[in-house]
């Protein structure tokens, strides 16, 4: 049996498209900061940007990754490799583990 977080993580998974959304770099680039537990404010000194551009940016990678909120995003962003948190999701994973014949 499966506990109850689980299976909203799998719903969760099943309702977003099968394919990652497209981001630009700089929506990527918040969105990793976002990830890092960092507030709107702290993104806008960080990277010297208005706080209302920050909002705006945080609410478009929202819309296009289907979320409702900053927990949704980040585990979105776990789920298709967009960020890496204290060593997870950081290694690339191998093409093939079977040898090519010839």
């Amino acid at each position: 049996m499966i506990g109850k977080s689980t299976r909203e993580y799998i719903l969760m998974s099943s309702e977003q498209s099968q394919s990652p959304a497209s981001l630009s770099d700089r929506e990527l680039e918040i969105l990793d900061l976002v990830a890092n537990g960092l507030t709107n404010d702290q993104i806008a000194k960080t990277l010297e940007i208005s706080k209302r551009t920050v909002d705006n940016h945080v609410s478009n990678i929202i819309k296009k990754t289907n979320t409702k909120n900053r927990v949704e995003l980040v585990r979105w962003a776990l789920h298709w490799g967009k960020v890496c948190l204290n060593d997870v999701n950081c290694c690339a994973l191998p093409f093939s583990s079977s040898p090519i014949n010839n």
